[in-house]
């Protein structure tokens, strides 16, 4: 395992769009691997494989640091509600922005046998599915931002 670089804005790749995945090779296990070692390592709550450079419709996600996800070709099926709040990005390192999205949200997707299964969020788990299925369509967080952009990072005293 290797924690990868991540990508940030401004990076051509976090634009594109991601090719779905049609099976789990051995590349694309370590891959996955990678990814929740680079989550954890930075912090985050997800990663999508563009922030590391790979332009394949995977995420992973961890709101809890205790439950990994992991969602291969994701596809939201399902929302409802509407929870607005300060939200960051990996790839954005410190700043927030205020986002309105979904308060639930169903997700259809496969897992590391590439056998289907659905998942089911709210609040942050809701937010994280989709921001990270954003970035597999070339999207960043700042897109849907209401207002300005903050800084996490505290003034020097």
């Amino acid at each position: 395992m290797a924690i990868r670089n991540i990508r940030e804005m401004g990076d051509p790749v976090l634009n594109k769009t991601c090719k779905p995945v049609t099976e789990v090779t051995e590349r694309i296990a370590e891959l996955i691997e990678d990814m929740f070692e680079t989550m954890y390592d930075a912090d985050g709550v997800g990663l999508a494989a563009p922030q590391v450079g790979i332009l394949k419709r995977i995420v992973v996600i961890d709101v809890t640091g205790e439950d990994p996800i992991l969602l291969i070709n994701p596809v939201i099926i399902e929302t409802s509600g509407e929870q607005t709040g300060n939200e960051g990005c990996l790839s954005l390192p410190g700043k927030t922005g205020v986002v309105t999205r979904p308060n639930y949200v169903k997700v259809r997707a496969y897992d590391e046998e590439m056998k289907p299964f659905e998942i089911e969020g709210t609040e942050l788990l809701a937010r994280a599915f989709c921001h990270e299925i954003d970035h597999l369509d070339g999207h960043l967080y700042v897109e849907k931002v209401e207002g300005e952009l903050m800084s996490t990072e505290s003034p020097e005293q």
